[in-house]
């Protein structure tokens, strides 16, 4: 899809409205349920070009800012154990590149959790672009989702898989406002 066939295409720098916007995650537990988790202090720069595809997103969360609704659990995953916040306060997201391929956008990028980087895609979908509620305010939605192995990071090296599985599923939802 070109950037002239996605309606009220802008191009320019947005910010995450943290507000309207989620960085969620799931990860099974002892093989039979699922773990939901946020992070809540995330910044995001989106930069939309001439085309979509010459676009960029830069993400930096504070990985202390984790909940899962559980603070005995939040404080397990903060510890050495799994994220060790002390040491690793950050986890950063920076795109290498946009892609349509097969009808989807695909943002190549590296993570970076736990002091390492590895390459990941995500699979994005457009949400649109439109008005703010301020005047003269736009704003642009976009939803994306990947999966990590938690080992290819060195997350939680001595937690067996069968107690909490090796696959994260990392979904975001996020809205931009456009910067002047």
């Amino acid at each position: 899809m070109t950037t002239t066939e996605i309606p009220g295409y802008i191009a320019g720098t947005w910010v995450i409205d943290s507000a309207h916007s989620d960085v969620t995650f799931t990860v099974r537990h002892l093989g039979v349920s699922k773990v939901r988790g946020r992070f809540d202090e995330v910044e995001t720069t989106i930069v939309t070009g001439a085309s979509i595809l010459d676009s960029t997103v830069t993400a930096t969360i504070q990985a202390a800012s984790i909940d899962t609704n559980n603070d005995q659990r939040d404080g397990h995953v903060k510890s050495g154990d799994f994220l060790d916040v002390a040491e690793f306060p950050t986890i950063t997201f920076a795109s290498t590149g946009v892609r349509y391929d097969d009808g989807e956008y695909l943002i190549d990028g590296e993570l970076t959790l736990h002091g390492v980087t590895k390459a990941v895609t995500l699979v994005a979908e457009l949400g649109g672009f439109g008005d703010g509620l301020s005047e003269g305010a736009k704003v642009l939605g976009v939803s994306a989702r990947t999966e990590i192995s938690r080992s290819d990071f060195g997350v939680g090296a001595n937690i067996p898989g069968a107690v909490v599985s090796d696959k994260i599923k990392i979904e975001l939802d996020i809205e931009a406002g456009l910067q002047a």
